[in-house]
């Protein structure tokens, strides 16, 4: 008799037939992510044994749908990435963008580095650290976050991380309006900015992903100059502990 939840070491499900449309050419990869998942982040506790069966509608898919809000070669700052949802998804679908998995725990950090060593992400920088810890020093265009704070906490550590005109990305669940409107006025004070909901991945993801975008509309951090340029203009130091 079984109890209906995976073990670890067992294989995710087959990818859904969306799965081909959503990740086109990075399928391969995104599947190798997959089980990844269903077997180092289970036996971690990187993610619940009860979250392999549904790897793909709620968590790749899920993810993968903000792509639609990156512009071509936009930098990326993924906060509190955990096991890399959204930011492993986002960089190994976009090879284009540059993408940095900000992350406080050591062990989340050790698999976040083997993933993106496996997977050959060099558009991709795993760090340690906290998200306040880089104020006035990491520079981005995008801050993504999944299941990691409430909105006006998630916005004192994201919005000082942004430029002009950048928008902290918080993918959130049916709630996400109401949260907003409780949080807004708070989030404002911390930064001038303005705010929206907005559902992506329609026609690919049922239900469509929920974003809470949070776009500032003052000056707050350098140019492309900033620290993420330099890294790009050398060489990779995949994994740097800071």
């Amino acid at each position: 008799m079984t109890s209906g939840v995976e073990e670890p070491g067992a294989a995710p499900p087959a990818p859904p037939a969306q799965a081909e449309t959503v990740f086109g050419d990075s399928l391969p990869k995104a599947r190798r992510y997959a089980e990844l998942l269903a077997d180092d982040g289970v036996r971690r506790g990187l993610i619940g044994p009860r979250e392999v069966p549904r790897l793909w509608e709620r968590h790749l898919i899920n993810c993968a749908a903000v792509e639609e809000l990156l512009p071509e070669g936009a930098e990326v700052v993924d906060i509190g990435s955990g096991a890399g949802l959204p930011g492993l998804v986002l960089g190994l679908l976009r090879p284009d963008i540059r993408m940095v998995l900000l992350e406080p725990l050591l062990r989340r950090t050790v698999f976040l580095d083997e993933a993106v060593a496996l997977l050959g992400l060099p558009n991709v920088e795993v760090r340690r650290g906290r998200a306040e810890e880089a104020h006035g020093e990491l520079y981005t265009d995008f801050v993504t976050a999944r299941a990691v704070a409430p909105l006006p906490r998630l916005a004192g550590w994201a919005l000082p991380l942004l430029r002009k005109g950048g928008s902290l990305l918080a993918l959130k669940g049916e709630q996400a309006e109401t949260e907003l409107a409780a949080a807004e006025q708070d989030v404002s004070k911390l930064r001038p900015s303005v705010s929206d909901v907005i559902r992506v991945g329609r026609g690919k993801v049922d239900p469509a992903t929920t974003v809470v975008r949070v776009t500032v509309t003052s000056d707050g951090g350098p140019p492309r100059s900033g620290s993420q340029k330099k890294a790009r203009g050398g060489k990779k130091k995949r994994g740097r502990k800071r």
